[in-house]
């Protein structure tokens, strides 16, 4: 809060002081910040791009096929509801799935008792292999 000194219109005495705010720095404070606030916002773009397809339409799709490996409660793995004998049976099967063009899509569903470990080499079998759409199914049985 600055002060000036006036004089009492050339009388003799003491000066008078005269009580008035000086504005000029909060005036340069809030230009500052305006300034700052100005900087910082992002510039609002108000159009959309977008990249339209052009030439013919694909052709229409359909339905992929779906693979069931369901992983039984003692360790039996079932491919579609026909039981796997051993390992080596699962991947040549997945081997086959892997090569084709349009991979069908693995629901893998183990059991609520099965093991974490027979789940798990399934799963990195069809890794392994080159199965890329792998889903588990069923994992609503596991909410306690």
């Amino acid at each position: 809060m600055g002060m000036s000194l006036a004089q009492n219109g050339g009388k003799k005495g003491r000066p008078q002081v005269m009580g008035e705010m000086n504005t000029t720095p909060l005036i340069d404070v809030m230009l500052v910040l305006l300034v700052m606030l100005i900087i910082t916002i992002p510039i609002q773009l108000h159009s959309v791009s977008l990249n339209l397809p052009s030439g013919k339409a694909p052709p229409a799709t359909t339905e992929p096929e779906i693979v069931r490996i369901d992983v039984d409660f003692d360790g039996t793995v079932l491919w579609n509801g026909e039981v796997i004998a051993d390992r080596a049976a699962l991947e040549s099967r997945m081997k086959e799935k892997a090569a084709q063009a349009i991979q069908p899509e693995v629901h893998l569903r183990p059991n609520k008792l099965v093991k974490y470990d027979r789940v798990a080499a399934v799963m990195a079998s069809a890794q392994r292999l080159g199965l890329k759409k792998i889903g588990m199914i069923g994992n609503e049985q596991f909410i306690k």
